[in-house]
């Protein structure tokens, strides 16, 4: 890597506005003041590092999670400038660190590219931290500054000498306790993400440390970029042709890189990204990608007979069926719909992406007509599974106009009709569905009994989806229907609630049931509707008192207060069945005493939600193995 930094100086550091309102309302900065935006100061610094490894000066990022909890990011870059910046009279240091909006990404010509698109990162951090110490390597020299809660403590001094060859910035911050809901940092959170990082830019090696009390050390290192990443995404799968398929080329200034292959699965996986920052909801670079795939095979099937003159072209749904894929771009001035980075709006992109995606997979199937032909035969197996889908949604369809839109007959629906005061719970077996239907408030809490395990989605083609009376019955109870018809405002109940025995096959009728929400309506789950409902473990009875535990340690607790003696009377609940309605809603269904847990995703971690779905519900049984073995420890009050 080149380490001439003759380019970057103070003045491409430019200066927009102050820093006043980030501790004021951190949520518009970072998104939250939970996890998830405590883990965010993390990604701030390293993006600043991975976009000197973009800009071809930095080859090494160090992540050091200290024994205090503080956080270590050191890059072997250029090292931030730190001569005086003329505007602000004092050193670009800390303008990037003291001031919003300052940094080299705003036309300096600092950077082509760049993942922190909006320039807060070091400064929003600074701004939420107790205190920040940022170290620079540069010209022979160390130098260091330090702040408290973004505010400058002394000037940058020059603390020591190293190698004139040494070039690199190492910031150390310690969050704020006071601003935060909690501290300490999740190795597995910071994991996941700077593994992804690292598939994003190849031959960039990125170390995770963890030098808290289990002491812990990760290297992701790929030279094979987004091909090992598509390959890691489909390590539960069984993939159904050995080549993954790459593409590389730029067109209009818009560097693309997209690699490809497809699985034995029916669910499509594809993750775009504009300059390593994932767009979740997609953009002009996948209707790009999209239109590429859609064309290029229908040119192959025609042009070699795979299809009949009669037949009708194949869908996009159809070709991307079992497909994974990564999607990656790389442009100088992204422009993004809405105020999030959701959403890419470059017309360009669209453009560069279908031209090098079309030229460089033509190209491909005429060289391997094996793996052409393989993914075709599974498009076709898919037009005509989605063909018997279709009628099987007619007719459901036309059942339900004829109806009257007739629900389910065995959901007990409530009777207020405003979606928000309303939820359904999902309960299994007939004898909890009976206590259930018994125990709800009628006004608002509808009741829909499932009977058994519900279908694996996972391994399941659309037909079979649409013939499975259990999931059509959920399907027309939440009313917004599924996969592109899916339409969030036809939801009718705010609240999902699935409730099933706390043991083994409860917590297997559950991840049935969410795998099923997630391939098929994963906004239920993104915008917060779908919850897990907490029955109690244990019932203890004393002197005609009684007291519900809903874990072992809260049975300890109670047993201490109230003594441990042989009047005690303690059951173990084994499911939902033993409970009478009475004691169901006073236990698990009253809202002024229940316990929900809402499921939550984060769309930044979508690609590894999906990897835990599909190792736990998919084919193979090594990857599965895998997976309980190392999160067995975290696995409370198992009932087998």
């Amino acid at each position: 890597m080149s380490n001439n930094n003759q380019e970057y100086n103070a003045n491409q550091i430019q200066i927009l506005e102050g820093l006043e309102a980030v501790r004021k309302r951190p949520g518009m900065y970072i998104g939250s003041t939970s996890s998830r935006g405590l883990h965010h100061l993390v990604y701030e610094i390293v993006d600043n590092a991975v976009d000197e490894a973009l800009a071809g000066f930095c080859d090494t990022i160090l992540v050091q999670m200290n024994a205090d909890n503080s956080i270590t990011v050191e890059d072997n870059g250029r090292g931030i400038p730190v001569d005086i910046q003329e505007k602000a009279g004092k050193s670009a240091l800390e303008v990037v660190f003291t001031i919003l909006h300052a940094g080299g990404k705003f036309g300096g010509g600092g950077y082509k590219v760049s993942g922190g698109l909006h320039g807060v990162g070091a400064s929003v951090v600074n701004a939420l931290s107790t205190w920040l110490e940022v170290e620079i390597y540069r010209e022979g020299n160390v130098y260091h500054q330090r702040y408290e809660r973004g505010k400058v403590t002394r000037p940058v001094e020059i603390t020591g000498t190293c190698k004139k060859s040494k070039t690199g910035t190492k910031v150390t911050f310690l969050p704020d306790d006071t601003i935060f809901e909690e501290t300490v940092y999740d190795y597995d959170i910071l994991k996941q993400r700077l593994r992804e990082t690292a598939f994003l830019t190849k031959n960039l090696k990125i170390v995770l440390r963890d030098d808290r009390e289990e002491k812990k050390e990760k290297t992701f290192h790929y030279e094979g970029g987004i091909r090992q990443f598509v390959e890691y995404l489909n390590k539960s799968k069984t993939a159904l042709y050995e080549k993954v398929v790459y593409c590389e080329g730029t067109k209009d200034k818009v560097y693309v890189e997209v690699a490809f292959q497809h699985n034995d699965s029916f669910t499509e996986s594809t993750y775009t990204f504009v300059n390593n920052v994932i767009t979740p909801e997609g953009g002009t670079h996948l209707s790009g990608f999209k239109n590429a795939l859609t064309k290029t095979f229908n040119d192959y099937a025609r042009r070699n007979k795979l299809l009949k003159e009669n037949e009708q072209n194949l869908s996009g749904d159809d070709i991307r069926e079992g497909l994974t894929a990564i999607v990656s771009i790389k442009i100088e001035d992204p422009q993004f719909e809405g105020q999030t980075k959701q959403k890419l709006g470059n017309s360009e992109a669209r453009g560069a992406v279908d031209t090098v995606v079309s030229e460089q997979v033509t190209y491909f199937l005429e060289q391997n007509p094996t793996i052409a032909k393989i993914i075709c035969d599974k498009a076709i197996l898919a037009q005509r599974a989605r063909a018997a889908a279709r009628k099987a949604r007619d007719l459901t369809r036309r059942k339900t106009a004829l109806e009257s839109m007739a629900l389910p007959g065995k959901l007990a629906d409530c009777s207020d009709k405003n979606p928000e005061n309303c939820e359904i719970y999902i309960v299994e077996g007939d004898s909890a569905g009976g206590s259930a239907k018994s125990a709800r408030s009628r006004s608002t809490q509808a009741i829909l009994p499932l009977r058994g395990k519900i279908l694996n989605v996972e391994k399941a083609s659309l037909d079979r989806i649409f013939g499975n009376a259990e999931i059509k019955a959920m399907i027309t109870a939440f009313g917004t229907g599924i996969h592109e018809e899916f339409d969030i405002s036809k939801l009718r109940y705010h609240k999902i609630i699935i409730m099933t025995d706390a043991d083994v096959d409860g917590a297997h009728i559950s991840t049935l049931l969410l795998t099923f929400m997630y391939r098929f309506m994963p906004d239920l789950i993104k915008q917060g509707h779908v919850y897990l409902a907490q029955p109690p473990l244990f019932k203890v009875e004393k002197n005609k008192k009684v007291w519900y535990a809903y874990s072992d340690v809260e049975l300890d607790n109670i047993l201490k207060e109230i003594g441990r003696d042989n009047n005690n009377k303690i059951q173990r609940y084994k499911g939902l069945g033993e409970m009478d309605a009475e004691q169901l809603w006073e236990t698990t269904m009253d809202p002024e005493k229940r316990i929900l847990k809402r499921v939550m995703m984060d769309e930044e971690m979508e690609s590894e939600v999906d990897v835990t779905f599909t190792t736990l519900m998919g084919d193979k049984v090594e990857p599965r193995r895998e997976f309980i073995e190392a999160n067995a420890e975290y696995v409370k009050n198992l009932d087998i």
